[in-house]
Parts: C-alpha cells; structure tokens; sequence
C-alpha cells in the first residue's frame, strides 16, 4: 500500500518521464495517484453505460487506455495540467465506447460540448456569440471555427491556470462536485472560480463587438 506522504513527495515529470521509459513502478505509482478520475468518469456517465449493457471489464480498459495516452501525451508546456488533460483523455475513451454501441444515442455527447458553456445569467452559450446555425456543429464550418479558435485563444490568455482548468471541465459538462473532486477543491472555490470565469467571458465577448 502507497502512502499518503509517498503520494505528496512524488514528482510528477519525473514519474511521467519515467514512465515512458516503460517503468512500470512509475506506472503504478502514477495509476494509484490518480485513479480516483476514473471513478468519478465512470458514475458521470453510468446511466448511458448501464443503458447500453457495457461490460464492466470493457469499459475499465478503455478507462486505463485513456489514462495511459494522457501520460504518453501530456504536454508540460501546455495550459492544461496533468489532472485536467488525463481526464479529458479518459472521458474521449469513454464517449468512443458509447459512439461504439449507440451511435444514436451518442448524439448528446457530441465533442463540440464546450460549446454549450454559460457564460451569463441570461443562459447564454460560447455557441451564441459564433454561430447562427444551431442546428450544425460549428466546429464543421470553417468560418465558425476560426471565431471558435480565436475566442479559445482569448480566454486562454485572460484566464488563470485554475480558471481555465475549470473552465475546460465544466464546459465538457462535469458539475462542481465532479471538479472539485478532481481538482481537489471545495464546491464553493469551484463556484467562486466560475463567477470570475464568466465575468472574464462577457468583457472578451463584450469587448468583440466593440
């Protein structure tokens, strides 16, 4: 059994670089680190999981598959942290399973989801302020995407690295419990922190039409 004071001395760039020169004792610290994202992805999604009749082994390698292309992926210099970008990749692993056995039903987990953000008391969403056409993906329309990409590049630079970490997961549809069980953070710095996101959107958006 790891400890706890093992987990909080242990660096991660070193376990990563580590593992990925196949040492599976970093694997596993690594693994036992952050396992509990796998958890809190597998109950996020356990109605659509359940409904499709997925085997539970299945969808638990899936799950470790994601969690390995986050580490083999993982980008230091990147704004995303280690937590966030894992999770993100466990989550595409799992949306791929569902597109697997449902294609139909996939249609509430499309991956232009940080899309539907709110970012106003209005209920307003990022998808609002680049397109009129809700009934496409605006990730598919070129002109959209360049609005999408510039926007991205906007709260990018505006946002704090925790912001934008909260950012990133809400608009991927996790509540404030799910964050701040990932992040390690009360629901309340969670709410807190998706006040001044939303402020922070609206002069970006504000300053756009200007």
């Amino acid at each position: 059994m790891i400890s706890e004071e093992e987990l909080k001395n242990t660096n991660d760039s070193e376990l990563i670089m580590l593992y990925r020169e196949n040492d599976e004792d970093a694997k596993n610290l690594l693994f036992y680190k952050y396992k509990y994202i796998i958890d809190i992805l597998i109950n996020k999604y356990m109605r659509f999981l359940t409904n499709l009749n997925i085997d539970h082994q299945e969808l638990i390698s899936e799950c470790n598959v994601g969690f390995s292309d986050g580490l083999k992926c993982f980008d230091e210099s990147k704004d995303a942290s280690l937590v966030t970008f894992v999770t993100l990749c466990i989550e595409r692993r799992l949306k791929g399973i569902i597109r697997k056995y449902n294609r139909d039903k996939y249609k509430t987990l499309q991956e232009a989801y940080s899309l539907d953000f709110i970012y106003d008391d209005n209920n307003s969403k990022l998808m609002d302020s680049i397109s009129d056409n809700f009934s496409n993906d605006p990730l598919k329309n070129m002109a959209e995407e360049e609005k999408y990409q510039e926007l991205i590049k906007s709260l990018k630079i505006s946002l704090t690295k925790r912001e934008y970490e909260v950012f990133s997961l809400m608009a991927n549809g996790f509540n404030y419990i799910e964050i701040a069980d990932i992040l390690k953070l009360t629901p309340k710095q969670v709410d807190n922190t998706r006040e001044r996101v939303k402020l922070k959107v609206k002069k970006i958006l504000k300053k756009e039409d200007d």
